[in-house]
C-alpha cells in the first residue's frame, strides 16, 4: 500500500520536540514534504535529522507566531521551498513551562503571552497560508486543541484551557469560512499527554494519575497516540469531514 501522504507537502507548527515532533516522523513515513517551524533551531535539528533518516524531504524555518509578521515568513518559504502546501497542522502552543494553580492567580501577562500565542498565533498562520490553499481549491487544516476545555482539570490551567477552547471556536468557523474553497478544517484534541513539556511540569505524576482516572484506557498518554488522528485528518479519507473536533484521550470525553 502506498504512503497516504505520498509527495503532499504539509507545515506543522512547533514541531522542534514532543507531539510536534511525532507529526512530523509519521508523516515522513507517510511520504510527505515537510516543512517545520521552531522557535529553537538548535533543538530543532535532532527532530530533523530524524525526519531525513526515513528518506523524506524537510525543511525547517525559525518563525514565532507571537509575532505577526511570523506567519507570513512561513508562507513565503513554504512557496519558496515547494511551490505549494496541502497541509497546516497548528500544533505550535504555550504549554511548556505552565504548572497547574488556582484560578485566581495567573497573571495578565500570562494571559496575554498563552492567547496571543495559542488563540491569535494559530489564526494568524490559517490567515497567511489558506490563501494558498484557496488558489489550488483544496487543502487541510489541523488545529491542535485539548480536552481540557472539557474536564474539571480545566479551572488548574485556566488561561491555556481558554485558549484551547478558543481553538475549538476557530475550527467551526473556519470550516464554515473556507469550505467553499475546498478547505476542511478540523482539530484533534488530546487529552493530558506525555510529552517533554507535560514531564516537566510541578507535580506531573500526581497529573498523570488524575487525568488516568477520568479514562477509560487507563494508561498514560503518548505522543504516538496522536499521530494516526492526524495523518487520517490530512489524508484523502477525510476530505468530506469539516469542523470536527476528534477527542483523543483515552475516553476520557464522550460526545
Amino acid at each position: 500500500m502506498s504512503p497516504v501522504l505520498q509527495d503532499k507537502v504539509a507545515i506543522i507548527t512547533g514541531a522542534s520536540r514532543g507531539i510536534g515532533k511525532e507529526f512530523a516522523l509519521r508523516f515522513a513515513e507517510e511520504g510527505a514534504k515537510l516543512l517545520l517551524t521552531t522557535t529553537n533551531l538548535k533543538r530543532a535539528e535532532g527532530t530533523v535529522n530524524e525526519v531525513k533518516a526515513k528518506g523524506a524531504e524537510v525543511a525547517l524555518v525559525e518563525a514565532d507566531i507571537a509575532y505577526a509578521d511570523q506567519p507570513q515568513k512561513i508562507a513565503d518559504e513554504v512557496l519558496k521551498k515547494y511551490g505549494k502546501v496541502d497541509i497546516l497542522l497548528n500544533n505550535a502552543a504555550v504549554w511548556g513551562g505552565l504548572n497547574a494553580k488556582p484560578w485566581n492567580l495567573w497573571t495578565p501577562e500570562e494571559w496575554d503571552r498563552i492567547l496571543t500565542v495559542n488563540v491569535r498565533g494559530t489564526w494568524l498562520v490559517c490567515q497567511a497560508i489558506a490563501p494558498l490553499m484557496e488558489k489550488a481549491g483544496k487543502g487541510k487544516i489541523i488545529n491542535v486543541a485539548s480536552n481540557i476545555a472539557r474536564v474539571p482539570a480545566a479551572s488548574f490551567f485556566l488561561p491555556y484551557s481558554c485558549s484551547k477552547g478558543a481553538v475549538y471556536t476557530l475550527t467551526h468557523a473556519l470550516a464554515h469560512a473556507l469550505g467553499e474553497s475546498g478547505i476542511t478544517v478540523n482539530a484533534i484534541a488530546p487529552g493530558y499527554t506525555a510529552s517533554e513539556a507535560s514531564l516537566e511540569q510541578d507535580g506531573s505524576d500526581q497529573t498523570f494519575e488524575m487525568a488516568a482516572s477520568g479514562q477509560s484506557l487507563k494508561r498514560r498518554e503518548q505522543p504516538t497516540d496522536l499521530v494516526g488522528a492526524a495523518v487520517f485528518l490530512a489524508s484523502d479519507e477525510s476530505n468530506f469531514m469539516s469542523g470536527q473536533v476528534l477527542y483523543i484521550d483515552g475516553g476520557t470525553v464522550m460526545l
